[in-house]
């Protein structure tokens, strides 16, 4: 399968370079970087640290999204919503790790995924997913009455967004299974004499230092006992080897709006 990444030279860029190289049945067809980046026209091999592979490094997104049959976007909110118009315009499967996105963005996003299919997920690991599930089981069993919901996460000091789409993952799993509405029932910020903790509520704390890849706790407190779901991330490569899976599960798929429960399986445990 022919595939393109888009944010070729950042970190996470050079990563999904290494791990579409590294993936039997898949294949690097396209590099795109920002507009001036000082990247253009280098091997994007060569940029990952995998060696030539003769596929340059353009800015023209539109040129590359013809020849390819994915792409992979690990960007910012502004940039994924312009590659999912062209991807849709050029019907190939658009694999979206971008976090932060606004309403706004996610309804133009939905709007693409009527023309393409598009794979969009807070986290594209297989043990967030599974975690996820977990999280609203855990949270439909024990009830708002009896326990709090809190989600903890930490990332390095460079992340832009907060909380992180994984935090934020993590908490619509549980509002699922709480059957509530998470935007109604979160609490994103504590200072002051903020008073008693509202029953029914998720709360999120947001830690933010050093190299961390992503840690994440959910926390259920109860009444003299405390059950702890997490997931520590070691490597970016994970995430990148979930998004490459997404985009060939996608191939053979229709167009719509997925996300990555759907391509591991995991829907109708949801």
């Amino acid at each position: 399968m022919k595939l393109a990444v888009v944010g070729a030279a950042g970190r996470m860029g050079q990563t999904l370079i290494r791990a579409i190289h590294a993936t039997p049945g898949a294949n690097l067809a396209g590099a795109v970087e920002r507009p001036g980046s000082p990247h253009i026209g280098r091997d994007a091999g060569e940029l990952a640290g995998i060696g030539p592979i003769n596929v340059p490094v353009t800015e023209d997104a539109l040129s590359v999204f013809v020849q390819v049959e994915g792409v992979l976007d690990f960007t910012a909110p502004s940039a994924t919503v312009e590659f999912a118009e062209l991807a849709a315009q050029a019907r190939i499967v658009h694999v979206i790790g971008t976090t932060g996105c606004s309403a706004e963005d996610d309804a133009k996003i939905r709007a693409a995924a009527r023309h393409a299919v598009v794979i969009k997920s807070g986290n594209m690991s297989l043990g967030v997913n599974l975690l996820g599930v977990l999280v609203k089981q855990a949270a439909k069993a024990l009830g708002a009455d009896d326990f709090d919901i809190e989600i903890l996460e930490m990332h390095h000091k460079h992340k832009v967004d907060a909380p992180s789409g994984t935090a934020l993952l993590l908490g619509q799993a549980a509002a699922e299974g709480r059957d509530i509405a998470l935007g109604q029932h979160s609490v994103r910020v504590r200072d002051g004499h903020t008073g008693p903790r509202e029953d029914g509520t998720i709360g999120f704390a947001t830690l933010r230092g050093g190299s961390v890849v992503g840690d994440h706790s959910v926390i259920l407190a109860g009444q003299g006992e405390r059950i702890t779901l997490s997931h520590q991330a070691e490597d970016r490569t994970i995430f990148a080897r979930g998004a490459v899976k997404a985009a060939l599960w996608g191939r053979s798929a229709k167009p719509g709006l997925y996300s990555m429960l759907d391509v591991l399986g995991l829907a109708d445990q949801n």
